[in-house]
């Protein structure tokens, strides 16, 4: 199982958004200041997931939210 995920930091009130096999070790890896970009951003709420059965799936939705380029997409994604 993989997933595609939208995470969110109050401090620099900004969405990230990854894919990942392994949704809890990643958010800690994220809240662990083991990634540089998220590094600042601590801490991090996982805000939003999406299953997938595979790793090039989730990669392909977290790549169709991104070039969205759209905070409004994202918050839509969260309120549905």
């Amino acid at each position: 199982m993989a997933y595609c995920y939208i995470l969110y930091s109050e401090k620099l009130t900004k969405f990230y958004i990854g894919a990942c096999n392994d949704l809890s070790r990643r958010c800690s890896e994220h809240n662990s200041g083991h990634s540089k970009f998220t590094k600042t951003g601590i801490p991090w709420t996982l805000v939003h997931s999406e299953p997938f059965p595979d790793l090039p799936s989730a990669k392909k939705r977290e790549m169709f939210i991104k070039k969205k380029k759209s905070r409004l997409y994202i918050l839509s994604l969260l309120n549905p």
